[in-house]
């Protein structure tokens, strides 16, 4: 404990006696000054015992020592010491009166004391209770390492609330309550979700204090990348002393020693998954199971999904939003339920930070993985991800929260790009992510798996999407493809001279020929539905011929044809 008048005056050298305000002497004292000025409050910042003589005072006057008690009880000073025998004999009576109103303690100095002795006494009680301070927090220190090595993350927060007498949680990057201590405290950290998803919103290092009516927290972010990977909470009754600051920092030391990978495991845990991704791909799961151990053999063990994701340049993938939106919008539906059901709304905090620190001209890459890994680490889940050339893979399991995850991450990435203003006519060349999703697969069909994630991120970089799953290029349709500007162009091309020669009123080629191939060449039911002659549109569709050169008798023309009219027609709708 800091000095305080109460230990001043029971200090046996100084000869120290109490004239008033005996009810406040627990007050400690952050320092001893001896001023003779009239005022000296602008020069005191609290926590004083202030020490004169009265030299410039004129101590027998009631009206001014009232003023100038009161104001230096309003700056803080918690008490005053006078020396009797300097310039007064005894404490004069208008002081006393005073100090008595104000309940400001005032302490009799003897005349065989000298300030410089109550200077020195408060001065070493201070390093005392410093150094005990600094014993105390290495060997809380000491506690705190012994507890992280034997038993994880655990054993340090319960030490941790014992050091700082209350308790101590650790969320992980999305909020969540990983691990909490006392036990009882698990209901009162999960409480401060919303403040710890505010927290990770700032730049690391980054801390806040949460006051309730209950207690005090502080919260602490973990991690030494831009964003937190993790976050501490402390809370106590009071504020925290120098003792128990010091446990809290050797404890978010050791945490984030354990939440942050070293770089080189890192990276040779990435060279094992590179390896085991290749064997894979090779046709070889015996071998990939076989150097995947128990790092990544789980994995393997169950239906997995690929995931291929890559930075597409956002201008060129607005060109074809436009035109594919309401193609897309339609196979999306039909395709039924899949893993993108995440809606906008539901993104978590960790998710929009990682969406936010993206488009800030963060690497969407990186905030992928870390959405992801937060994920799979909340749920236990094994997860690969692999660089793959300007790409990255990942091998999730199917139906798990890294599959959740991605669809999340993905349903926010569209909310922002929906929401930001950039239209396809928007310039620059912002990088994009797109991301395809391979239907569930085992270990012999991988080479499979990785085919159709690269298929369905193509559609989803063609369709201006963030994900697209491979699911829904079976369960939806061939249309949407058409609205590519490749496919457009030839259509445009193919029909230009009939459009022409319709455009002069000689006939209506185009509608005829589409009726035509809609019904599969029945000349009655298509000149029906045209309300004109069978012969009318026999002579209709051998002008088709001769204007395109080609023969309607050719199933391959009458394909090319047909998907012309439907991507002309699309593009006019």
């Amino acid at each position: 404990m800091p000095p305080t008048l109460a230990s001043l005056v029971h200090h046996s050298a100084l000869k120290l006696t109490v004239r008033a305000g005996e009810g406040h002497l627990d007050a400690p004292v952050r320092w001893a000054h001896a001023s003779e000025l009239a005022d000296p409050v602008p020069y005191m910042e609290g926590g004083e015992l202030l020490l004169i003589t009265a030299l410039k005072l004129d101590a027998e006057d009631p009206q001014a020592m009232r003023r100038y008690v009161k104001r230096l009880a309003g700056a803080g000073v918690v008490g005053l010491g006078f020396a009797v025998g300097v310039h007064y004999p005894d404490v004069p009576k208008a002081l006393l009166d005073a100090a008595t109103e104000a309940e400001l303690p005032l302490i009799e100095v003897p005349r065989r004391t000298p300030f410089l002795a109550i200077s020195k006494a408060v001065s070493a009680a201070i390093a005392a209770e410093q150094y005990r301070a600094v014993t105390a927090g290495f060997a809380a220190q000491r506690e705190l390492t012994k507890q992280a090595l034997s038993a994880g993350p655990e054993g340090l927060l319960l030490a941790l609330a014992g050091q700082v007498d209350g308790w101590a949680a650790l969320y992980d990057a999305s909020g969540a309550v990983v691990a909490s201590a006392p036990d009882w405290s698990t209901r009162r950290a999960a409480r401060l979700t919303a403040d710890v998803e505010r927290l990770r919103e700032r730049p690391a290092p980054a801390s806040s204090v949460v006051a309730g009516a209950e207690d005090r927290v502080e919260l602490h972010s973990l991690g030494t990348g831009r964003r937190p990977r993790a976050a501490l909470a402390v809370g106590t009754a009071s504020t925290l002393g120098t003792a128990e600051r010091y446990a809290v920092h050797s404890a978010i030391a050791l945490l984030t020693l354990t939440t942050e990978r070293s770089r080189s495991l890192h990276a040779a845990e990435q060279r094992i998954g590179a390896a085991v991704l290749r064997m894979l791909l090779a046709g070889e799961p015996d071998h990939a199971r076989t150097v995947a151990g128990d790092l990544y053999g789980g994995l393997l063990d169950a239906p997995f999904r690929l995931i291929v994701a890559e930075v597409a340049s956002a201008s060129a993938a607005r060109v074809r939003v436009g035109a594919a939106a309401a193609a897309a919008s339609a196979s999306a539906s039909a395709s039924g339920e899949g893993a993108a059901e995440a809606g906008p709304g539901s993104a978590s905090a960790a998710v929009r930070a990682a969406v936010a620190d993206a488009s800030a001209g963060g690497d969407p890459l990186a905030a992928l993985v870390d959405v992801v890994e937060a994920a799979a680490a909340r749920s236990g889940e094994a997860l690969l991800v692999v660089p793959y050339g300007e790409r990255l893979v990942l091998l999730v399991v199917d139906g798990g929260s890294g599959v959740r995850a991605c669809a999340e991450y993905a349903a926010a990435l569209e909310a922002g790009r929906g929401t930001s203003g950039r239209g396809p006519a928007a310039s620059g060349e912002e990088a994009e992510l797109v991301m395809g999703l391979s239907a569930p697969a085992g270990p012999i069909a991988a080479a499979t798996a990785y085919k159709q994630a690269e298929q369905a991120l193509s559609v989803a970089r063609r369709r201006g999407r963030a994900l697209v799953e491979h699911e829904e290029l079976a369960a939806g349709s061939v249309l949407p493809l058409l609205a590519d500007d490749a496919v457009r162009a030839f259509a445009d091309g193919l029909l230009r001279a009939l459009h022409e020669h319709d455009a002069t009123g000689r006939g209506d080629l185009v509608a005829s020929l589409r009726a035509w191939l809609s019904r599969h060449g029945q000349w009655d039911a298509a000149a029906a539905d045209l309300g004109v002659h069978r012969h009318t549109l026999r002579y209709r569709m051998r002008r088709v011929e001769e204007i395109l050169g080609r023969s309607l008798d050719d199933p391959d023309v009458r394909m090319e044809l047909w998907l012309s009219l439907k991507a002309t027609s699309m593009g006019s709708d």
